[in-house]
């Protein structure tokens, strides 16, 4: 399952990447965020609690800064471990300056591995809590940043055939 869109930032590309990059900023922009259990640059551990009701109780999630090109793109990899199940999502976005002196981030991501229980719950509902938790997350990010009142983000599923519309 994929999902992309695209942001518009008002700060320059250097300074949204360092924060993009930075695994301490993330980690608290986590919907469903319960406590953080360490963090530096490249690495956070997370506990989440999701009000799904496929994935109730807890879930404990790693999310590794990966393949990072300074002031230009990275690779964010989220693993996650419950009760009898595991997941993988992995990121990727690139910054672009704009003449204003903002940026434009292109990103996609993509739920690269279910195991366990989740392997059970319906494509469907896992790509919507997908895109539930990607909406929020971004809101989340956008608020810690600043907002800068640029126009609002545009983030697209895929739709019934799995081609992003």
């Amino acid at each position: 399952m994929q999902f992309d869109g695209v942001h518009e930032f008002g700060q320059p590309a250097a300074e949204v990447w360092a924060r993009l990059t930075d695994a301490r900023f993330l980690a608290p922009c986590l919907p469903d965020l319960d406590s953080v259990k360490e963090a530096d640059a490249d690495r956070a551990v997370c506990v989440l609690k999701p009000g799904f009701s496929f994935a109730r109780g807890t879930l404990e999630m790693t999310m590794l800064i990966r393949d990072r090109v300074s002031g230009v793109s990275a690779k964010i990899v989220m693993n996650g471990k419950g009760i009898g199940s595991h997941s993988t999502v992995e990121a990727n976005f690139t910054l672009e300056p704009r003449d204003d002196g903002g940026c434009r981030m292109k990103w996609t991501a993509a739920i690269t591995e279910l195991g366990g229980l989740l392997k059970a719950v319906p494509r469907g509902l896992v790509q919507a809590a997908g895109k539930k938790v990607l909406d929020q997350a971004w809101v989340n990010v956008r608020e810690k940043m600043g907002r800068d009142g640029s126009p609002p983000s545009e983030i697209r599923s895929p739709g019934p055939g799995g081609d992003v519309s």
